[in-house]
């Protein structure tokens, strides 16, 4: 029997041509064994391959598919946060296109849906096809951001979740430019809970993810959500003064007990450049606050959309709702 709720899913989409075949074909099988209602927002963000062209096919073919076609790259946090304010279930789910997290586990995050949870995160067990480099950086940012973070962002966890209403609704309200949305989506609160799977390697193409990416993520996950590398700029300006004065109490002693000689140019050159690399660093850490500050002060739109098409199914829905009215 068909309920009256129903789900959305948003994928986030940047030159997937290679992959968006299969990935919609698994997401209709999951889909199609589901008694309720769903529509699968594909956001294009950006891509300049053919993934739009086969959007559109696939938009053709498939009543429950909406395009949201973005004006430019965007970046894949405002490209979930433009599919999330278009989403209109009851629940919506956030997954990527590349496969690595299987769509066969959105029941399983609907059962947990319905029995009252508002955040439901997929948790890795294991991460297939990354290589040990990766891994470890991984593993050590997610507990870098747990120990010195203002909320606790689950560990070994990516977008790959399912959020009620509500929560779509909360987050909905938040308009900040810097998004670091594996941090808002803990910060909205909630009650939450991880579904544990293993992670499968990329089906084809290749990760938009490149290491120098995912520095500046890190960076930019760090800086929304802890001033904790104020503070270490403060603490080592504070610990490099002492350190310096102590110092110069010992050049007077040691002048006054045995005099000036000349002497100590390589230890005042390292001192110098010592000093320096850390006021540059510091200045570095608070350029990084107040670039963000730069930002947000300016109040742009989060993105522009170049042309949205309503899943067809979702269009009748809401036709109903306005004749019932």
């Amino acid at each position: 029997m068909q309920t009256e709720y129903m789900i959305s899913i948003v994928v986030p989409v940047y030159n997937e041509m290679e992959v968006l075949p299969e990935f919609h074909a698994r997401i209709s099988g999951v889909l199609d064994q589901l008694s309720l209602g769903a529509e699968v927002i594909y956001v294009n963000d950006g891509s300049d391959d053919d993934s739009l062209s086969l959007l559109n096919e696939i938009y053709e073919q498939d009543a429950r598919v909406a395009i949201l076609d973005l004006s430019r790259n965007f970046g894949k946090e405002i490209a979930m946060t433009a599919g999330l304010h278009k989403a209109q279930g009851e629940a919506v789910i956030v997954i990527d296109a590349d496969l690595q997290d299987p769509p066969e586990l959105i029941p399983q995050l609907i059962d947990e849906w319905q029995k009252g949870y508002d955040v439901i995160y997929a948790k890795r067990a294991r991460r297939e096809g990354e290589s040990a480099f990766k891994k470890l950086t991984a593993h050590l940012f997610y507990r870098l951001m747990r120990s010195i973070g203002q909320i606790k962002i689950p560990e070994d966890t990516g977008d790959y979740r399912l959020l009620s209403r509500r929560a779509v609704d909360a987050l909905n309200t938040l308009s900040e430019q810097h998004r670091f949305m594996k941090g808002l989506f803990t910060w909205i609160g909630y009650r939450q809970k991880a579904v544990i799977y293993e992670r499968d390697p990329r089906h084809a193409g290749e990760s938009k993810w490149n290491y120098w990416h995912l520095w500046n993520f890190a960076i930019e996950g760090i800086t929304s959500y802890s001033s904790a590398p104020l503070k270490l700029a403060s603490y080592l300006g504070l610990l490099t003064a002492l350190g310096a004065f102590s110092y110069g109490i010992f050049i007077i002693i040691r002048t006054m007990l045995y005099g000036d000689p000349v002497q100590g140019y390589p230890s005042m050159i390292v001192i110098i450049l010592f000093l320096g690399g850390v006021q540059l660093m510091s200045i570095g850490v608070l350029g990084e606050y107040v670039g963000r500050i730069f930002t947000e002060t300016k109040r742009r739109p989060l993105y522009f959309i170049n042309k949205f098409s309503l899943a067809r199914t979702t269009q009748k829905k809401n036709d109903a709702g306005q004749a019932a009215e």
